[in-house]
């Protein structure tokens, strides 16, 4: 609303790498990844083919590692493809190509990339897991989480500003999910009892999710309330001044009649 294009390009959109990286690992990785995206630019590889390329990797890795168990090879793998969220945006820069089609695609495969990590922990537990508690709950990370986003978007489409982070938003529902998992991972490698780590974390995933929802909601009840009662009150005013108008034009025109009639 209101912002300059460039600033909700795919540099701006808050993605999986650049929350996974604080701000002073990011330079270091923008600096480190810098002469590869120029490398790619020079090949005449665009921006938007390393965004389609990142989420291939993050869903293979999560769909095809997640559902046999293999958590902790599934997460390299779903972290190596995450700094292709860094690429892309270090293309873009370079090209000045920061748009809304980009921050577009960008959420967009985001989406994409939720489902494949928190359906592929659902796979593993209604298969090899043998949980069907800790499936519905990865079910239920996937929905909120898809619908956590969609009430901002949909808030922010009617013209309120949701003026409201939330308890658990996505790069806290991914970084919390996949540092879980890759830890687990380590079980298959004699570390006893770290495998709970990743039913923990999707439980408190959900219930950060489920808070996060009900904060938005509320948020955008509120804003909405708001909006609606300044409205009002701006047709109340709009209302009155063309009410005293017509009165002041009538009272004119009974003067000028007047007049009229002492001048016969």
């Amino acid at each position: 609303m209101g912002q300059p294009v460039a600033s909700r390009g795919r540099a701006a959109t808050p993605t999986l790498g650049k929350a996974m990286l604080n701000k002073y690992a990011r330079a270091f990785f923008t600096r480190v990844l810098t002469p590869f995206a120029t490398f790619l630019i020079r090949r005449g590889v665009s921006p938007d083919t390393v965004t389609l390329l990142g989420t291939a990797g993050v869903v293979a890795g999560a769909l095809v590692f997640y559902p046999m168990g293999e958590f902790f090879w599934g997460t390299v793998v779903i972290t190596l493809f995450v700094f292709s969220d860094l690429v892309d945006g270090n293309m873009a820069r370079q090209l000045g190509r920061s748009s809304r089609w980009g921050a577009f695609l960008d959420s967009t495969l985001d989406r994409v990339a939720d489902s494949a990590v928190f359906g592929g922990f659902a796979l593993w537990y209604a298969g090899g897991g043998d949980d069907i508690a800790l499936c519905a709950v990865s079910i239920f990370c996937l929905a909120s989480g898809q619908v956590v986003s969609y009430t901002k978007a949909r808030g922010e489409s009617i013209g309120l500003p949701v003026a409201v982070n939330g308890l658990v938003e996505r790069a806290e529902r991914l970084v919390i999910s996949l540092v879980a998992a890759g830890l687990a991972g380590l079980h298959k490698f004699g570390v006893p009892g770290i495998q709970y780590l990743l039913p923990v974390a999707l439980w408190i995933v959900a219930v950060g999710s489920l808070v996060t929802l009900i904060q938005r909601v509320v948020t955008v009840r509120r804003e909405s309330a708001e909006a609606e009662e300044a409205a009002a009150e701006s047709g109340t005013a709009g209302t009155s001044a063309v009410e005293s108008g017509t009165v002041e034009s009538g009272a004119e025109e009974k003067t000028q009649e007047q007049g009229s009639e002492a001048a016969k």
